[in-house]
């Protein structure tokens, strides 16, 4: 019932063991730059984090000074909440298996609390294909327990193609999407948005900048598809400038488009594939973007950066630790996979 190619089921199990650095390796940027020089006197930063879930981590996870502090100082911090959010899961046996994903609240406000989240500066993108993991009540489950603890939501389909939410001084418009699902398209698409670059003439009035949050490529590959570059080219022409993308669940390079700018994957925040992966897959991103709220230059992106931590295990749970507090072989092995994945200039 998923729209997986077969290819793309073959490989999975040889890339989950062995993440790919295959692929083109062409046309990307550094991992930080600026690009309003002299800079703007008043900024808004974003903060932007990868896939959220429960499956790895039993407990809260810990989480180091320095990342809890990078999150607080965020306007506004964006993630995909890649499991349902269900007191009790539907799917006991997938839920069991890791193959269904499903967490609680508590633990959910628990994360967050741990690695300096505010709810009413986050928002969570539902667009990814695990959502209706715990089945439709399961899906209404998680909007209702979003509501409750003031996180925002995007990707839904009731919310429309372009979602508005203030950051700041400043409105940004998230079209938040998903190329895959786990089930059947009706159920599905009368829910989650799955159409990329459809909304209508105008709906960008009054946004100070549209950011696209899509749920694509295929997954532990560091490298973009070439059709899932074209797309982003598709979007950064029709006014998409900042494009957040999960699903890989290993970071991918950054691209500049003209005045757009993609990160391609950000990885995973907390694990959700299994509680002990292949160090790459456990290497993460908190892609930050400061956006100009000067009048002159308003809405345009001022400078970005992506700060890398490492998932290491702690029995019940992940600790959270950023890739310089590494040490020994570990420490060479992802400084190695980041040089690969990210040039030390921009193109």
């Amino acid at each position: 019932m998923s729209n997986y190619p077969l290819s793309y089921k073959l490989s999975w199990l040889p890339r989950l063991l062995k993440p790919s650095l295959g692929g083109d390796r062409g046309g990307f940027a550094a991992p930080a730059a600026t690009l309003i020089d002299p800079p703007p006197m008043r900024t808004v930063r974003l903060a932007f984090v990868g896939d959220i879930s429960a499956v790895a981590n039993r407990d809260a996870p810990e989480c180091d000074p320095a990342i809890a502090a990078l999150l607080s100082s965020a306007d506004l911090v964006v993630g995909n909440c890649e499991s349902p959010i269900v007191e009790r899961p539907r799917a006991v046996m997938g839920t069991w298996l890791g193959t269904h994903h499903a967490m609680s609240e508590r633990f959910l406000a628990d994360a967050l609390a741990a690695v300096g989240i505010a709810r009413d500066r986050l928002v969570l993108s539902l667009a990814n294909n695990h959502v209706l993991d715990q089945g439709i009540a399961g899906f209404e489950e998680t909007v209702a327990t979003l509501n409750r603890l003031g996180i925002r939501a995007i990707g839904t389909v009731a919310g429309g193609p372009v979602q508005r939410h203030a950051a700041g001084s400043l409105t940004i418009g998230f079209a938040a999407f998903t190329l895959w699902r786990n089930t059947a398209a009706a159920p599905f698409e009368e829910r989650i948005a799955t159409r990329a670059a459809q909304w209508p003439h105008g709906v960008a009035s009054g946004i100070d900048l549209i950011c696209a949050v899509p749920h694509w490529d295929w997954e532990f590959r560091h490298f973009p598809r070439p059709a899932t570059r074209a797309l982003a080219k598709r979007l950064a022409d029709l006014g998409v400038r900042l494009i957040a993308g999960h699903h890989a669940h290993v970071v991918q390079p950054i691209e500049r488009i003209g005045d757009s700018l993609i990160a391609y994957g950000l990885g995973d925040f907390l694990g959700t594939a299994l509680a002990r992966l292949p160090w790459p897959a456990r290497i993460g991103s908190i892609f930050v973007v400061d956006v100009s709220a000067d009048p002159a230059t308003r809405g345009a992106i001022a400078a970005y950066k992506m700060h890398f931590f490492m998932r290491l295990r702690a029995g019940r749970h992940e600790r959270l630790v950023p890739v310089e507090s590494l040490d020994g072989t570990l420490k060479q092995r992802v400084a190695t996979r980041l040089e690969a994945v990210f040039p030390v200039s921009g193109n």
